[in-house]
């Protein structure tokens, strides 16, 4: 067995860890002793050498030891590594459309900060943790010849390890082609929509495939009705809804860049004359709309986290009820509220309470219709908080009588 490092964790210290968590911080831990490495692995032992598991070292960061295995006798080698990606791809072929969807979702699927997508034939990976780095390719090809197991051939794979967190790791920010170059706008149909996804400019990792059982949900809703969608990105509920038979509708959002996207994404389905995008500041936007006396039978609100952190949890509570006030004053009498938060410091306790709060101030009453997080190829690991994060509302607005 690899010579390891002993992480030895103070008294008292490793709750979360001990209930099924993945992490030690590094205010848990009493002593590093042995052959420490930063991206090695660790031995992780209770304050009495009781033997908790092994995992990643990384001293740098506030994460200290993400844990990799809780059974003494495992070697991290290749057999491990392909045993994890196949538990990774059986799960998401017995509970998702895998023609475009997420492979590996982290500690969730127990790949301590690895992120992997799949967009039809290309792979986009994000890397945010030292010790996963150094197997990164490993795991790339691993996953590239489980796919042609089942007569799936990867064309292309990118990465997108260009988020600020890598910072935190002591690692560089980094993002370009693994292997030969593609071209890295890639088609993919979900829900019978079809979208560009450039893999190479986009959001994190090109699209969010965590809404697609919630886009599924909207379309459901949006027949026949007037559909204000704010913070549209490319479009993607806008897309959902007029398909499914809307009167119309406007997507929204700040960025001009997704507004064209999106524009593209409509053309490419027929759906031109059906939906319009605007560049426009939503909290800007929706007074002004009210002034107007607008209305609509079905709004959704799908904005970017308002909190990367706790220490900034009270103003993103502020952003969400300011929101969803003046989104709820622009829902017809019985029309619906589609909103969500993708934060997951926004406890799913405090978004209700946030919500609740926001219909008191605009003296609505809410009847909840659908409740929902993430898809299921984003998997939540309970006892791994970090794994929880989007919380999804469909509510029919009424006025208080």
């Amino acid at each position: 067995m690899e010579n390891r490092a002993i992480v030895t964790l103070k008294k008292g210290a490793g709750r979360t860890l001990k209930a099924g968590g993945m992490w030690v911080y590094d205010n848990e831990i009493d002593s590093v002793t042995g052959a420490q490495e930063d991206g090695g692995l660790a031995e992780v032992r209770d304050f009495d050498g009781y033997f908790l598991g092994t995992g990643f070292l990384n001293t740098r960061s506030k994460i200290t030891v993400r844990l990799l295995t809780r059974n003494p006798n495992t070697s991290i080698d290749e057999a491990f590594w392909k045993m994890r990606v196949k538990n990774a791809w059986e799960y998401r072929r017995q509970t998702v459309d895998t023609s475009s969807c997420r492979i590996i979702f982290g500690e969730a699927d127990w790949f301590p900060g690895l992120v992997v997508d799949k967009f039809s034939d290309v792979l986009v990976v994000e890397s945010l943790a030292l010790g996963i780095d150094r197997y990164k390719l490993l795991i790339l090809d691993l996953i590239c010849r489980v796919l042609k197991e089942d007569g799936i051939h990867i064309r292309g794979i990118y990465e997108r390890s260009d988020a600020k967190v890598r910072l935190l790791e002591g690692m560089e920010r980094h993002k370009g082609f693994i292997g030969k170059p593609f071209d890295t706008r890639v088609e993919v149909k979900e829900n019978g929509v079809k979208y560009i996804v450039d893999v190479q400019e986009g959001q994190k990792t090109g699209f969010f495939l965590d809404q697609k059982d919630n886009r599924a949900a909207v379309r459901r809703i949006a027949r026949g009705k007037r559909v204000l969608d704010c913070f549209t990105h490319t479009g993607s509920f806008a897309l959902n809804a007029a398909q499914a038979g809307a009167v119309s509708v406007l997507g929204v959002d700040a960025s001009q860049t997704g507004i064209l996207q999106a524009e593209e994404n409509a053309r490419r389905n027929g759906l031109e004359g059906r939906v319009k995008f605007r560049c426009a500041d939503v909290f800007e936007l929706l007074p002004a709309l009210e002034d107007a006396g607008e209305k609509y039978g079905l709004l959704i609100l799908d904005p970017p986290a308002f909190t990367k952190s706790r220490n900034s949890v009270k103003n993103a509570v502020k952003g969400y009820r300011e929101i969803n006030l003046r989104g709820m004053r622009l829902v017809e009498d019985g029309g619906f509220l589609a909103t969500c938060s993708c934060s997951h410091f926004m406890e799913p306790e405090l978004f209700a309470r946030t919500i609740r709060e926001a219909a008191r101030g605009a003296h609505k009453r809410l009847r909840q219709v659908y409740f929902s997080t993430q898809c299921c190829d984003h998997p939540i690991l309970w006892a791994a908080e970090e794994s929880y994060y989007l919380k999804f509302y469909i509510f029919q607005v009424c006025e208080e009588k």
